[in-house]
């Protein structure tokens, strides 16, 4: 981890760091990662760059290919509050928000936290909650804080829910809402390794998971940082027009396109991106890296027509980035 004492860190108080200081860093968190996760070096950074933009992360893919893992790894590299919900047809939003229970002692209710109080929350096969304990999710998504019998209770920050969605069994799941989905930054799919890769993983799987000795190499002050760097990140006029632009594409082709909630995901992703470089501005490489995991989930194609992420490589191919 980084030494608090260096100028360059915030020490939490969130002003912004050096951009070129909060790369080292979020490149030793894709490293840490890395040296448990074979493959998939690509997804590892786009999960970073939403993780430095703010944002919530979706991992969605056939069981057993790394993703619980993936978000296990992520969690490790940094020293912060980490908790994890199973999520099951038969839990309750009280399981994962926290209940008020009587203590006979002071004769008053008192508020039990549930799990979503954490810095980061694994959410494991989100989509086997029904809709309703879903729908608990969405206020801690969006605002931060959860609504426990009338009183409000904040979540400290940072605050990232990283969730796995079963994408096999349908008939023993439910489909996430659209309004879900939005609150989702961006979503990854990580797929079969190669065959290179699987006999890698096997090796390593061999006498226990690496898992078990990661530690973390990043404090959770240094996260505050980071984010606030990201968040300072220049994003110029003909960026974020060139982004309105794609958000217009998606809208004029589908039957339900990206919102703006969407277009200020991919800014913000954009911006964890620039960091990851060093950078301190986005440049349009930044937007057209990030732009397919971030839209794709919020679109709804038309009968006939290509799939999200088709209409998305479109968009990038068709919309030119000068206005």
């Amino acid at each position: 981890m980084t030494d608090a004492t260096d100028p360059r860190t915030v020490g939490g108080d969130g002003r912004p760091a050096d951009a070129e200081w909060a790369g080292d860093v979020a490149r030793a968190v894709i490293e840490n990662a890395g040296s448990v996760i074979v493959g998939n070096r690509a997804s590892i950074e786009q999960l970073v760059a939403g993780l430095l933009g703010g944002g919530h992360i979706l991992l969605e893919d056939v069981p057993g290919v790394g993703k619980t893992m993936l978000a296990r790894a992520i969690a490790s590299s940094f020293d912060c509050s980490f908790k994890r919900v199973q999520f099951t047809p038969d839990l309750l939003p009280a399981d994962i928000t926290g209940t008020n229970v009587y203590d006979r002692k002071t004769e008053e209710f008192e508020f039990r936290p549930g799990p979503i109080f954490a810095n980061v929350v694994l959410g494991d096969e989100i989509n086997r909650a029904p809709p309703k304990t879903q729908a608990a999710m969405l206020e801690a998504m969006e605002e931060q804080q959860v609504t426990v019998d009338g009183r409000t209770h904040g979540i400290s920050s940072p605050f990232v829910v990283i969730a796995t969605q079963n994408s096999i069994e349908r008939e023993r799941t439910y489909e996430l809402p659209a309004a879900e989905l939005d609150r989702f930054m961006l979503k990854l799919r990580l797929g079969y390794p190669n065959a290179d890769d699987e006999t890698a993983i096997i090796e390593r799987a061999i006498g226990g998971h690496a898992i078990g000795a990661l530690t973390p190499v990043a404090s959770v002050d240094d996260l505050r940082a980071i984010r606030a760097t990201t968040a300072s990140v220049d994003v110029s006029e003909p960026i974020r027009e060139y982004v309105t632009r794609l958000a217009r594409y998606t809208r004029e082709n589908a039957e339900l396109g990206v919102s703006p909630r969407g277009s200020i995901a991919l800014v913000r992703t954009a911006q964890g991106r620039a960091i990851l470089d060093g950078r301190s501005y986005v440049i349009p490489d930044d937007v057209q890296a990030a732009a397919s995991v971030v839209f794709a989930h919020r679109i709804r194609t038309r009968p006939g027509d290509p799939d999200a992420e088709s209409l998305v490589s479109n968009a990038l191919e068709t919309v030119p980035v000068e206005g």
